[in-house]
This record gives structure tokens, C-alpha cells and sequence, in this order.
């Protein structure tokens, strides 16, 4: 059987809110987080500017904001059943974020899935420091992630599915073999092959998961 790959964003893609904005609410930053988020998906100006500008918001929340904005995400309509399926099919399915791992990982292993990268928060004596660690997972990132999740489980590009919602997720829609703009804001769904509003599940009946 030819191997096959479904690749999500994470934030308003995969889940109906921006984690971020979750953090931000606990930090009283919410209004600006909101404001450079908007301009960020957009596309005016660049991904990695907007996450230092917004985790800088951050700085002074103890690490337990964590546990408080993991029981708020919510999966987005059609999301687990979307997963179900392909799983079902075989289909590998790797998360790729803007987002925080923090958070990521566990709703990944609570979906049975393996492959996701999201950045980083620095966290000294037990508090967030305003700070990411590590490299930024931005819009080049997310194009290298999909290319390196076909790589680990042998599936040609032609035969990845990309799905997202923001400009940050261009390059990976660009990348895989075909991509999927979901709930987009315009000049991502003016380049995707295929949009989609609702439910992900939707995404079932489009031609990429035909074969």
C-alpha cells in the first residue's frame, strides 16, 4: 500500500481557538495578542516578529497556565472523525504549529498521533519567561516539517494532504501534494487547491482522499 500523509496546523485549524490568545487572556494581554495575531495571518507582517512581540505578553505566568488552557481546547467540528478515518486507512498524520508544544504534545497522543512540532516557551523557576527556545516554527518550518514527516514514513509528496488557515501555513500548503485552506482568511484560500468551511470532515470528499 502507497504511504500517505495527512499534515494539520494546530491552532484555528485543528482546534477552534488561537492558544496563544488562551494564554494571553490569563496574562491580561489579550487585546494586543489579538491585534498581532490578526495582522500575522494576514500576512502583514512576519510570523516570527508577531510570536516574540506576543510571547513577550507572556513573561510572569506561572507554568501552570498550562494545565488551565489545555481543559479550553476545543477541536474544531469534523476533526476527530477526520483523523479517525485516515488513521483507519493508514494514513500517517503529523500536527505542525505555531503554536506551543507545551500544549501540542499532549492533544497529539490524545489523538494517537506522533509527528508534531510546535515552538518552545522558556520557563525559568516556574514561570514564563517571554521567551521561545529554540528555532521558530514559522512559515518556512511548517514547508520543512511536511517534507520531513513524508520522509519518515515513505510517502511521496504527491501523496500528502496539507491542511491550514493562515498565511503562516502557505509554504506547507504549497509543499504537499495537495492543500486544503479551512476556515482561511483570503489570500490563503486564493492559493490552496481546495477550501473548506464547517467541518473538517469535509475534507473526505474531496479528490486527495479518494485514492
Amino acid at each position: 500500500m502507497t504511504a500517505r500523509l495527512l499534515v494539520m496546523d494546530v491552532d484555528s485549524t485543528l482546534i477552534t481557538g488561537e492558544v496563544i490568545e488562551m494564554l494571553a487572556a490569563h496574562a491580561g494581554s489579550l487585546d494586543l495578542v489579538t491585534q498581532i495575531t490578526e495582522r500575522a495571518m494576514r500576512g502583514e507582517i512576519e510570523f516570527a516578529t508577531s510570536l516574540h512581540e506576543r510571547v513577550a505578553t507572556l513573561a510572569g505566568l506561572p507554568v501552570s497556565v498550562f494545565d488551565d488552557v489545555r481543559t479550553q481546547l476545543e477541536l474544531s467540528p469534523g476533526a476527530r472523525e477526520l483523523i479517525a478515518d485516515v488513521q483507519a486507512r493508514g494514513w500517517a498524520v503529523g500536527l505542525v504549529s505555531g503554536g506551543f508544544v507545551e500544549l501540542v504534545g499532549p492533544l497529539a497522543a490524545s489523538l494517537g498521533i506522533t509527528l508534531y512540532r510546535a515552538n518552545a516557551l522558556e520557563v525559568a523557576d516556574g514561570r514564563l519567561t517571554g521567551r521561545v527556545t529554540g528555532p521558530v516554527i514559522d512559515r518556512a518550518a511548517k514547508g520543512v516539517a511536511l517534507r520531513d514527516y513524508a520522509a519518515a514514513v515513505g510517502a511521496d509528496l504527491a501523496a500528502t494532504v496539507a491542511i491550514g488557515d493562515g498565511a503562516n501555513d502557505l509554504d506547507m500548503l504549497a509543499t504537499a501534494g495537495f492543500g486544503i485552506a479551512f476556515n482561511a482568511k483570503p489570500v490563503v484560500a486564493a492559493q490552496a487547491d481546495a477550501t473548506l468551511t464547517g467541518r473538517l470532515d469535509a475534507a473526505l470528499d474531496l479528490p486527495a482522499f479518494a485514492v
